[in-house]
């Protein structure tokens, strides 16, 4: 009897570790769609660091992130807890659609304008080999991203629903940052 205590402890401590490695370090995702192509491809898997998300401090330019395109709501730690994989399954949620991703284009402060086919950013445009193809959007609109919130973008600009449409994402709906797959060719 004793050796079965053992074992049910060691498996809850092993279920209670996944869940906070999950919440709060580093998750999987699947990228929905072909809004980050040529980048990332439709049903690729990629991992997700969630520390820029726990200690909330800013992605950097090019980073891609997930976010929750959700920004006219508030996020609490239950919304992190029930986005977990595991805790989804055993509450019989279905596949989340909120979750995005995207890459970072604009920081707090920063001046945004969409003209010429290029994103500019502080009047500069910016150099973007990843991009699909050329951005077909263009708008008389300026953007100045506000404090605490950032401004993302799909790859494939002409096909993707990122903050021209959302508007810019709260910091505290930036879910984490892609990383990097050291043993991919790209």
């Amino acid at each position: 009897m004793k050796e079965f205590f053992g074992w049910v402890r060691s498996i809850c401590f092993a279920i209670v570790l996944a869940l906070a490695l999950g919440i709060f370090v580093f998750q999987p995702y699947k990228v929905d769609g072909h809004s980050m192509d040529p980048t990332l491809q439709d049903e690729q898997r990629v991992f997700v660091s969630k520390l820029s998300h726990t200690f909330s401090y800013l992605p950097d330019y090019g980073d891609i992130v997930v976010v929750d395109s959700r920004v006219k709501r508030n996020r609490t730690l239950l919304d992190d807890i029930t986005g977990h994989p595991l805790v989804s399954m055993v509450l019989g949620q279905p596949e989340d659609k909120s979750m995005y991703i995207k890459r970072v284009i604009g920081k707090p402060g920063d001046v945004l304008e969409f003209k010429n086919n290029q994103v500019y950013r502080n009047g500069v445009p910016l150099e973007e080999p990843y991009i699909k193809e050329k951005m077909e959007y263009m708008s008389d609109q300026v953007v100045t991203v506000p404090e605490d919130h950032v401004f993302v973008m799909g790859d494939n600009r002409n096909d993707s629903t990122d903050s021209r449409e959302l508007g810019a994402i709260p910091m505290n709906h930036i879910i984490g940052t892609m990383i990097k797959n050291p043993f991919s060719s790209q």
